[in-house]
């Protein structure tokens, strides 16, 4: 409040100081108790402290703000972007106004994380209760999700190269890039549950199958894109029953898991209803410190994959098939998930044993100072000082800033400083959602170009099977016109032909087409008879 106070006496006497030109800084000062200092240097055009953002930012809370509602607003449509995309963002907000960049790991500071200690200590209230409710013993606390391959990506690593190198190595990426998921899950004691595969396809191949090293328990399933849906989702529960059940001390088990929504169906919660399988949910946003697959498996699983195929591409081999992920997969999941890592992982995240000062602990307090409220008169027709959202919400604010002048005489403006800020943030607030969009229409227009030339192109068939060189496909291309060329013309011929029809030049000794008399391969032979006449 004392702030607040001191920022309202400083406008007054800024407004004494400009309606009166014989007025002294330091009387004014003295009227309307501010410090001398501060009133001079706001007289010159300094900013008060809580308009003045951080030296060492690059986004004011408004461009930021925007920058979240944006990304939230791809993650809802399934599109969820990388931080060279965020970082993108905030060099289009900063563009705009002519600031510098931002940089490299700003993105990354930026990414928002779910480390709030009251919903994390809440959550862990929560499984608490839930074993002491169940009665759950901690041989029966399971974790699963879900984790993702593109086939032939190989995951960052440190590298060793030449001392003569300029700039970053590029490592060479195999050619396939199709979509595997591995749905895992893995037993407070160290146990993995049997991995089920979902690779893209419609028939199970026999060669998937003929590796005698696979665990018989083992399970693959075909989708359309090599993700999961809630009919897997609900497959593969039952395939976590079925070897679980067995090994179950208690009556119930818990399944921590995250949100997907393959995990939330209705067939799927009946099952585990009915199966005795408790499930928890993780708060969002929080699987990076509360999931012990993310903690102490994923990470070892996804380095050890990548080295299978490094390997594979080391012996020549460029392309990347389903029997070859499922080799590489098998050495990567043998090497990484194993009971230490599981054990682990159940204990970095707080869960077995139960330690959730563990989490707590390490996560950066983030205090919240409440804003002071402002006391100011009711009256019937006040209007809420707020950002506007719509064009409605700008108009009765520019009404409510004209009826203010209209009956300004001596009172305080601050009230009307008010209303013209938040005015300024929902216009700004709209400027930048407009600088985002017109740089994501700039991309979608240029994408649409390439991809009208394509469809627009003749899908011209040169030749079947085989492989064709850049070369030999011109000298095709070449043929093809030559031959529509020839074509062309015989149609125009025949046109003026009674007929219709044009007759085809034939050799003058044997009477085919395709040569003439010089070059006809046929040899005639004449008999004496024909010479003696």
């Amino acid at each position: 409040m004392e702030s607040s106070s001191i920022e309202s006496r400083t406008i007054l006497a800024l407004e004494a100081l400009k309606n009166d030109p014989k007025l002294s800084v330091r009387t004014a000062a003295k009227i309307y108790i501010v410090p001398e200092a501060t009133l001079r240097y706001r007289r010159v055009g300094r900013q008060s402290r809580r308009d003045m953002p951080a030296n060492s930012r690059k986004l004011t809370d408004l461009e930021e703000s925007v920058i979240l509602q944006r990304v939230l607003d791809l993650d809802s449509r399934g599109f969820q972007p990388r931080q060279s995309d965020i970082r993108e963002m905030a060099d289009c907000l900063c563009i705009d106004r002519n600031a510098s960049r931002v940089g490299p790991r700003w993105a990354e500071n930026f990414r928002a994380k779910c480390e709030d200690r009251d919903i994390v200590r809440a959550w862990f209230t929560l499984v608490r209760n839930i074993i002491t409710k169940y009665g759950i013993h901690e041989t029966d606390i399971y974790n699963f999700d879900e984790t993702g391959f593109l086939m032939g990506m190989l995951s960052s690593a440190k590298v060793v190269t030449s001392s003569e190198r300029r700039g970053k190595p590029r490592t060479k990426q195999p050619g396939n890039w199709e979509w595997v998921t591995v749905i895992q899950g893995v037993c407070a004691t160290g146990w993995a549950v049997p991995s089920y595969v979902v690779v893209k396809g419609k028939y199970h191949l026999l060669p998937w199958y003929q590796n005698g090293q696979f665990p018989k328990d083992w399970r693959i399933h075909t989708s359309e894109n090599g993700w999961t849906t809630n009919e897997i989702g609900l497959d593969w529960i039952k395939h976590f029953n079925q070897h679980t059940e067995a090994r179950t001390k208690g009556v119930y088990r818990l399944l921590v898991l995250d949100g997907h929504e393959s995990h939330h169906s209705s067939e799927f919660k009946d099952y585990c209803q009915a199966k005795h399988i408790i499930t928890l949910c993780m708060p969002p946003h929080s699987s990076h410190f509360l999931q012990p697959l993310d903690v102490g498996c994923f990470g070892p699983l996804k380095s050890s994959y990548s080295k299978q195929i490094e390997k594979m591409m080391r012996m020549q081999i460029s392309h990347i098939t389903k029997d070859d992920f499922l080799a590489a997969f098998l050495e990567a999941f043998n090497t990484s998930m194993t009971t230490k890592n599981i054990q682990s992982g159940f204990r970095a995240t707080g869960l077995v044993p139960y330690n959730p000062e563990s989490v707590i602990g390490r996560l950066d307090p983030k205090p919240i100072t409440p804003s002071p409220p402002v006391s100011r008169p009711n009256t019937p027709n006040s209007w809420i000082t707020k950002t506007p959202q719509t064009s409605y919400d700008i108009n009765q604010q520019s009404t409510t800033i004209k009826n203010k002048i209209a009956r300004h005489r001596n009172s305080s403006p601050t009230h009307m400083y008010d209303v013209i800020d938040a005015q300024a943030r929902g216009m700004s607030r709209m400027a930048h959602k407009l600088v985002l969009l017109e740089a994501e229409l700039k991309e979608v227009r240029a994408a649409n170009e390439v991809l009208s030339k394509r469809r627009r192109a003749k899908k011209t068939r040169l030749r079947q099977g085989g492989s064709l060189s850049f070369q030999e496909a011109e000298d095709l291309v070449a043929a093809n016109e030559v031959d529509e060329q020839i074509k062309e013309e015989t149609r125009r011929r025949g046109s003026r032909t009674k007929g219709g029809e044009l007759s085809a030049r034939r050799c003058g000794t044997c009477g085919n087409t395709g040569h003439n008399m010089r070059t006809c391969q046929v040899e005639v032979i004449v008999s004496e008879e024909d010479n003696s006449e």
